[in-house]
């Protein structure tokens, strides 16, 4: 009977330097990674919003600031996933569209008063106007943001790996 043998000691290394950076100083950069992707999303986000002109009060705009009321900013999984967004309950409704009105309500009453071109909502307000039903078309910012911000990461993402291959893997 004859025999192989292999030797497995580049493996060895190599598996070697893999567990000493998963323990180590390559988990907390991968989550210093994450975190300064999803600041750089945030960053794009903002500015598709004031580029397609979404706003006329900065609530929704610091909605999506990190650590900001009603923003949305989870690292979960030891700090794998990186969830970013908003409670703001009518934003949706400015990115996807919407009606006016309830469904079945042909006009209704909101109360406030005109600053300019600028109607101001008051519910105390004597004052105000009718809103027929009518569909407003979304902005779409989010999606815009994604498209504007799926190079970047492209990018980023391929540099960083090369970065880190060559920092905890190069001479294996």
């Amino acid at each position: 009977m004859s025999t192989v043998t292999f030797d497995m000691s580049e493996f060895r290394e190599f598996f070697q330097r893999m567990e000493r950076a998963a323990r180590g100083d390559f988990r907390a950069e991968f989550e210093l990674y994450v975190e300064a992707l999803g600041s750089e999303f945030l960053r794009i986000l903002q500015d598709e919003i004031v580029r397609r002109k979404v706003i006329d009060t900065r609530l929704l705009l610091a909605s999506f600031e990190r650590g900001a009321d009603g923003n949305i900013w989870n690292l979960s999984d030891g700090g794998l996933t990186l969830e970013v967004g908003t409670n703001l309950e009518y934003a949706a409704f400015v990115n996807d569209g919407h009606w006016t009105n309830p469904k079945g309500v042909a006009r209704r009453w909101v109360p406030g008063y005109w600053d300019g071109d600028r109607f101001i909502y008051d519910p105390e307000a004597k004052t105000g106007m009718a809103l027929k039903q009518h569909w407003v078309e979304g902005a779409h910012y989010f999606e815009g943001a994604l498209r504007a911000f799926e190079p970047v990461f492209k990018a980023s993402a391929e540099a960083k790996l090369r970065e880190w291959l060559q920092k905890y893997f190069e001479g294996v």
